[in-house]
């Protein structure tokens, strides 16, 4: 039988972040309506509390938000990104 080792988390800076997946991974997370107006800077016609999905890069730097899963995926993979979902 092997023996697993738990290793130290490693801090990562977010350039290291960007480099990951050669800037061509899309992570994929549910956001609240409020968060995404932060994001988009502008008003968005949904009540308070709404899901909608962002689509952010390795970084965190946000790429776009839509009103489903599915919308998200599929913008992204239009932009030629990989998506990967965070939960």
């Amino acid at each position: 039988m092997s023996k697993t080792r738990n290793l130290p988390a490693k801090q990562i800076s977010p350039l290291e972040l960007a480099r990951m997946g050669g800037g061509r991974i899309a992570y994929i997370r549910p956001i609240r309506v409020e968060e995404a107006m932060r994001i988009l800077g502008a008003p968005i016609p949904a009540p308070p509390g709404t899901t909608l999905y962002g689509a952010f890069h390795a970084d965190g730097q946000p790429l776009l938000v839509a009103e489903s899963r599915a919308g998200a995926l599929a913008n992204v993979r239009e932009n030629d990104l990989e998506p990967a979902s965070v939960h």
